[in-house]
């Protein structure tokens, strides 16, 4: 007896299609899961970590040298001191904005140091190797799991390996009881480490939600950007910015990742390989499905014929808080999406009960993406809010201005 058809509803070949070689892999994927070798293909569309080996350059060695001229038989030491290596930077860059560049290229080493040489002549210092990387690039040490450093504006500079420093001469170790020293320093090696390069988008709101929950309807509704939207769960595979423009001067970035389903904490799904670049915003906004269709994403990521919002809300709330706490600490405001599938009455009604079910305290909108009904309320009190921030922010520095004034006065 033939055993039970697989399921190839949940991934379409349309998602498979965009993954390249991946298609047929893809298109036989269990419901809401990823294997690694398919989370490869989608990371092929946004590199967000690398791992690189940097290595300083050498100190070059000292010299052992002595003066020789015409009638001055005994003159004495004159060796010069290794030129100090060359150091590895990084930079920050807003020209780029993946690390693709290291997925070949994992080897930066600067150069060495020349040696000293006689007639007290110094070595040349080694030129000094600079990366370049995309802005919001978070810097780890690997052996000691350290944060090194985290590049967040255009131009930022970071130093990773710090060259070794040149040796001496023997022309500092002459003495009145050494007047002809035959000992010379050799140059200190220099640093070398093992980084890991995360890249975290800059972004002021991050969208949260399942899969069809809307988040690419909703940032298309209010901004100019045009990710892929379809009648399918995981259409959007990898992070979208788009910039809202409120008025000239007064703008944000809002950041839309792809959607999360319970489990996506222990690898389920692919929001947890972008969990990361909603980590800087400042402003969640939690979408949920009010009308969800039979057969879409469940919490389980698996077809269901009856879909709750509230346990879809509490499930991303748990994977938040399996993947870093202080997530659930931000402020986080519940978008209430898919209002034109039902009627205006019925959908106040049924919003109102998930509100109140959940014992939501903060902000939250009623609105319909497609239609573009409710989304600018949404984003206008979203710029009122980051202008109250902004305002908090000044207040804070001029309160602690004038503090440390009055300490100087004091």
């Amino acid at each position: 007896m033939a055993g039970p058809a697989r399921s190839r509803t949940c991934i379409s070949p349309g998602i498979a299609a965009g993954c390249g070689a991946g298609a047929e892999a893809l298109a036989f994927a269990l419901p809401g899961h990823f294997t690694v070798l398919q989370q490869n293909f989608l990371l092929m569309k946004l590199v967000d970590e690398a791992e690189i080996t940097v290595s300083a350059g050498n100190g070059g060695n000292g010299c052992v040298g002595f003066r020789r001229e015409k009638y001055i038989p005994l003159g004495g030491p004159d060796g010069g001191d290794g030129g100090d290596g060359g150091s590895v930077w990084l930079q920050a860059s807003a020209n780029l904005n993946t690390l693709v560049d290291f997925r070949h290229q994992k080897q930066f080493r600067a150069q060495r140091g020349e040696n000293g040489m006689g007639q007290q002549k110094y070595g040349k210092g080694g030129v000094d190797t600079t990366i370049v990387v995309p802005v919001g690039t978070v810097v780890t040490n690997v052996e000691t799991d350290e944060v090194i450093g985290d590049l967040v504006r255009d131009g930022d500079r970071l130093l990773v390996a710090k060259g070794g420093k040149g040796g001496l001469g023997n022309m500092h170790f002459k003495s009145s009881v050494n007047r002809a020293p035959r000992k010379a320093l050799p140059g200190l090696p220099g640093e070398q480490r093992t980084l890991r390069l995360e890249l975290k988008l800059l972004a002021d709101i991050g969208l949260l939600g399942f899969p069809n929950a809307g988040k690419s309807t909703f940032i298309r509704a209010v901004s100019a950007a045009t990710p892929k939207v379809a009648d399918y769960p995981f259409t959007t595979l990898y992070p979208n910015l788009g910039v809202v423009s409120v008025e000239p001067g007064r703008s944000f970035v809002i950041a839309d990742i792809p959607g999360l389903i319970e489990g996506a904490a222990d690898g389920a799904g692919l929001g947890s390989l972008f969990l990361r670049h909603v980590q800087r915003t400042r402003l969640l906004l939690h979408l949920v499905d009010m009308a969800p269709m039979v057969d879409a994403v469940d919490a389980a990521g698996a077809g269901s014929a009856e879909i709750d919002p509230v346990g879809q809300v509490r499930a991303i709330e748990q994977e938040l808080r399996k993947y870093d706490p202080a997530m659930l600490d931000k402020p986080r405001w519940l978008v209430l999406n898919k209002a034109d599938l039902m009627l205006e009455d019925e959908a106040r009604e049924r919003a109102q009960q998930v509100v109140d079910a959940l014992g939501w305290t903060q902000p939250w909108h009623l609105v319909s993406a497609i239609g573009r009904e409710g989304t600018w309320p949404v984003m206008l009190e979203a710029q009122a809010f980051f202008d109250r921030l902004r305002e908090d922010e000044r207040e804070a520095d001029a309160a602690g201005t004038a503090t440390a004034d009055g300490a100087d006065a004091g």
